[in-house]
């Protein structure tokens, strides 16, 4: 039997590890299902969420995913980054446009691996 630290726990969770991220995930679905919207919709609002908790980047990753399931585009991610900077605050803006940078390049990296 191999014991955990909660180091190790952390660092799955960081990189995407089961159980703790499948839980995340149903949590959502069943949130998407109540929520009468369509898929896009509820991925750009969820985003705006995320730019006003001023979220990591790992939140962003898993996002992007469902946005780009969802159809949403490039141009709509950024039209929603606009529309939202008066309220949240350019920094927060500027915060997370980098992290979607980061998360979308990480993606990428990945995809190519």
């Amino acid at each position: 039997m191999t014991t955990e630290t909660p180091e190790d726990a952390l660092a799955g969770l960081a990189e995407g590890d089961a159980p703790v991220l499948q839980s995340v995930i149903a949590i959502n679905l069943d949130s998407f299902e109540r929520s009468g919207l369509d898929g896009s919709t509820y991925v750009l609002v969820r985003l705006a969420a995320l730019v006003a908790m001023d979220a990591g980047p790992m939140s962003y990753a898993v996002h992007l995913a469902a946005a780009g399931e969802a159809g949403v585009t490039l141009e709509q991610a950024q039209g929603l980054l606009i529309a939202i900077a008066p309220l949240v605050g350019s920094a927060r803006v500027v915060s997370a446009a980098g992290k979607i940078l980061r998360a979308s390049d990480a993606a990428a990296d990945a995809a190519g691996a």
